[in-house]
């Protein structure tokens, strides 16, 4: 049965007249986060050499922010549903930039590790909060998905203008000095947030749930943990238990919710086949590109040589192409269809992906540009269209736990697809041929090849890496591969499951 969008009636509601500046400080949050994300990739190899973590210690601070995220974005949805979606979004970015200070000066991969987690839980009171407030704020269908439009393209800004700052850091000061440009950001957002942006709350929500909330965080940190476990080391014990574990919170968190008279997540949002499809397609589009986003600063800096700064040059078409896509999604929506757009995104990513099966140390950056510039644009189109899709499916009462359920699969996505294809990098990477004296280090992660090659012999440290660096290449296409495959599935999942969903049009 075909389903028609329609949010709460907007006819007669009233146009703020400073929605727009409210925007802008909502757009911070996401700039915060997104920064936040692709600065640790870009100081990875500098916390490898500093730190000296395990490869699996080196998983662990790439993902474990993803764990705890996951783990209660949609507590945190709800609970800013119930004290008020601003209240909670001060609150979330002022933690989040005090706790940045504890990233920065991490003197152990444990600390470090600590600090990622603790940031997870600042960072889950803010991305909810700010797609909820946009619901709230832009009654206009029209309005509303330009306003996620530049939501987006804030996002994929913040893709952007984080390795390039970050990368200006790393070449001038210490690796932690990448972690401290949230406190800027965090300053003006708070201030200016203060005045401008209005409360927003769901009347009568009920109470706030606590076993809903430990077993939405149990059953999300058990199930991926466990996915992880699975991919690094084997179906253990250790991960088998961990797994069972997980699943049968989330059963209990489910069933709990069917049963609570204001529950913490309302499940009948599933039973709208556009909400579901466009969460599915969120996860799975993270999921498939997560190997690729993880390493390519990996790639661009320790296989290619390239400085932080190039780095973060180098990868600013996937941002340009995003921006620009995002900006236009929604109309191009209207103008064809969601499941064409959407479809037509996640094909061209997956096809870009494809392209990048063939890298090696050597490509040259015409291949690579054009490939992350397709990426971009592709990911612009799919992501601002499937979370329109999501804000437009529910009444603004619910957008909390909506936008809960969007972030969620987003982070959920990106912690498997880095457990997963992560593990994939590695196990390919630990298997390199490497000389005689070569320190079981060097089999961790290339990072710490390259830290073992400054107390080897210089030929035989030559030797080592041309090897070590060839094996991360072959891990890397193989879970580009990997990650191709899985997005043009995707595409085509996308393609039934948003049939007959469209966009609202403005009355």
């Amino acid at each position: 049965m075909t389903s028609t969008l329609r949010p709460a009636a907007t006819t007669g509601a009233v146009k703020r007249p400073d929605r727009w500046l409210a925007l802008s400080v909502l757009v911070l949050a996401v700039l915060l986060v997104a920064v936040d994300a692709t600065v640790l990739g870009l100081a990875t190899p500098y916390i490898s050499e500093d730190l000296e973590p395990s490869g699996t210690q080196l998983l662990w601070i790439g993902d474990v922010y993803s764990f705890v995220i996951a783990g209660l974005l949609v507590s945190m949805g709800s609970l800013g549903d119930r004290i008020g979606r601003k209240r909670i979004l001060l609150m979330g970015a002022t933690a989040f930039g005090l706790i940045s200070v504890l990233n920065a000066y991490a003197t152990t991969p444990e600390t470090m590790i600590a600090a990622r987690a603790l940031l997870g839980v600042a960072g889950a009171t803010l991305m909810p909060a700010t797609l909820a407030l946009i619901r709230n704020l832009f009654h206009d269908p029209r309005e509303r998905s330009l306003a996620v439009g530049i939501w987006g393209a804030t996002a994929s800004a913040g893709t952007a203008v984080g390795p390039i700052v970050g990368g200006f850091l790393l070449e001038h000061f210490w690796w932690g000095s990448v972690f401290l440009i949230n406190l800027p950001v965090m300053v003006v957002l708070v201030v200016v947030g203060i005045r401008t942006l209005p409360e927003s709350r769901t009347p009568n929500p009920g109470p706030w749930d606590l076993p809903s909330v430990l077993l939405s965080l149990v059953g999300m940190i058990g199930v991926v943990y466990a996915v992880k476990e699975a991919a690094t080391h084997g179906v253990t014990g250790i991960a088998l238990g961990t797994g069972l574990l997980g699943a049968a919170a989330l059963y209990g968190f489910v069933r709990r919710q069917l049963t609570l008279p204001a529950p913490l997540l309302d499940m009948r949002l599933f039973r709208n086949r556009g909400f579901g499809g466009a969460v599915l397609a969120d996860l799975l589009t993270i999921l498939g590109l997560s190997g690729l986003v993880f390493f390519l600063s990996q790639y661009l800096q320790l296989v290619q040589g390239r400085w932080p700064f190039e780095a973060g040059m180098a990868e600013l078409p996937a941002a340009v192409g995003a921006v620009v896509a995002g900006l236009i999604a929604g109309r191009a929506a209207r103008r064809f269809s969601v499941r064409a757009v959407v479809s037509g995104g996640l094909a061209a990513i997956g096809l870009a992906l494809a392209a990048l099966t063939t890298i090696d140390g050597s490509t040259g950056y015409p291949l690579l540009g054009a490939a992350l510039l397709v990426v971009g644009v592709g990911a612009g189109f799919s992501f601002t269209v499937t979370a329109d899709v999501i804000l437009g499916s529910v009444p603004k009462e619910q957008a909390g736990a909506a936008s809960a359920v969007s972030e969620t699969a987003y982070e959920l996505g990106a912690a498997l697809g880095i457990a997963v294809l992560g593990s994939i990098v590695t196990g390919v990477y630990r298997g390199f041929a490497a000389p005689a004296g070569t320190p079981e280090g060097a089999h961790e992660s290339l990072g710490g090849a390259v830290e073992a090659a400054g107390h080897m012999s210089p030929s035989t440290a030559e030797k080592m890496l041309s090897s070590a660096r060839e094996a991360f290449v072959d891990g890397l296409s193989v879970a580009v591969g990997v990650g191709a495959a899985v997005l043009l599935a995707t595409a085509v999942a996308a393609w039934f499951l948003l049939k007959g969903q469209r966009l609202e049009n403005a009355d």
